[in-house]
């Protein structure tokens, strides 16, 4: 399986409603188009859109979905805030059957996923704000290879 992670793109510094009410700004809503932009160019596409609950992060994977011309998102509450790299490989396990799998989420989270399934943790990768990567999983050792990490200002 290739699993791509999307880290949702810039968005509200602060909201009233709270933090899983922050919408994307302007800029976010660009990275998360140029990203989808770019699967679409690359023929990348993955087969499945999965996202966070929260309001960024759904934004993000409706605005990648609709640039890379796919169907939209579908929202696990398992993608959210304080995602463990164990609890998202035991969810992916349902998924198995898909070639391109994309999770559209959070910091820490996604490195600290990065991390686990590369087997180099607190080597200090960082995800950026609109930073696409994609590994090739193993499952059921769950062990990847690094296929690219690509940070928005690339995208461009």
């Amino acid at each position: 399986m290739e699993l791509i992670l999307l880290r949702h793109g810039k968005a509200e510094d602060f909201h009233p409603g709270g933090d899983g009410d922050r919408a994307l700004v302007e800029k976010g809503i660009k990275q998360s188009r140029q990203a989808g932009a770019l699967l679409l160019k690359l023929d990348r596409r993955p087969d499945v859109v999965l996202t966070s609950p929260r309001l960024r992060a759904k934004q993000t994977a409706e605005h990648f979905c609709e640039a890379a011309e796919m169907p939209g998102p579908v929202i696990q509450p398992w993608i959210d805030c304080g995602m463990d790299p164990e609890t998202a490989i035991k969810e992916l396990a349902a998924f198995i059957d898909f070639e391109r799998v994309m999770l559209v989420g959070h910091e820490p989270d996604f490195s600290s996923c990065v991390e686990w399934l590369l087997g180099v943790s607190g080597s200090g990768v960082e995800v950026k704000k609109g930073a696409l990567v994609a590994m090739e999983v193993h499952p059921p050792a769950w062990h990847a290879r690094l296929l690219f990490l690509v940070p928005p200002k690339l995208m461009r």
